[in-house]
């Protein structure tokens, strides 16, 4: 299975100290992704590599061969990936911009059919879990549905180096077996979906919207 990471954070000034504290948790995925879920290929997609345009103009906005070449490549990686994990702060009690603005850039026909995971935190102690409320309507309209475990940081500076390693005194065992929870969960979605698309083309089913989202109005 291949998974991507996204990190939904540009912030370098998030208190109580400026850091993407981000960075902290992402890498703190990474390492339990890799230590334990080797077979598998993941990869970051981090939100800060593509900057916000003046003017938004989504990839599907654009003929193939005029969309700017980030976002073919990020649109191809996000096709051929079975699963995703989205990682966000809160930002009033709502998901992060940055994280939604880059996945606004794609259509849902990208991500449909695969599941996904959240993972949220903050520099306090309700570990951005108001913000994953509203990331589960947010990925279920984009097709890619979050499986039902979910992952919340509180007091991130205090759990996760930079690096992702544990601060001194924090068990990265118990960390990762939390972590695991949903993790588990994503891998069997994924590898079901897979196994399940191999067999029927979902897309033949559900036919994606060609002309405008009236094509899903009640007749």
């Amino acid at each position: 299975m291949k998974f991507l990471v996204f990190l939904g954070t540009v912030r370098d000034s998030t208190p109580p100290k400026p850091a993407r504290l981000g960075v902290h948790v992402a890498g703190a995925c990474l390492d339990c992704l890799r230590s334990r879920y080797g077979d598998h290929e993941v990869e970051l997609i981090d939100a800060l590599d593509y900057p916000p345009d003046a003017v938004f103009k989504p990839h599907f906005a654009y003929p193939r061969s005029k969309a700017p070449s980030k976002l073919n490549a990020l649109a191809d990686k996000i096709e051929s990936a079975d699963g995703f994990i989205m990682i966000s702060p809160e930002y009033n009690h709502s998901m992060s911009p940055a994280l939604a603005n880059l996945l606004n850039h794609f259509g849902s026909s990208l991500f449909s059919y695969k599941p996904s995971a959240i993972v949220t935190y903050s520099a306090g102690q309700w570990g951005g879990m108001r913000a994953a409320v509203g990331m589960r309507t947010f990925l279920s309209e984009l097709g890619c549905l979050p499986v039902s475990a979910m992952i919340h940081v509180p007091k991130a500076q205090e759990v996760f180096a930079p690096d992702g390693s544990p601060m001194t005194g924090v068990d990265q065992g118990s960390w990762f077996d939390y972590f695991g929870r949903t993790f588990n969960q994503l891998v069997w979605w994924a590898q079901a979906a897979s196994e399940q698309r191999k067999q029927v083309d979902p897309h033949d089913l559900v036919k994606p919207f060609q002309r405008d989202p009236s094509q899903r109005n009640a007749p």
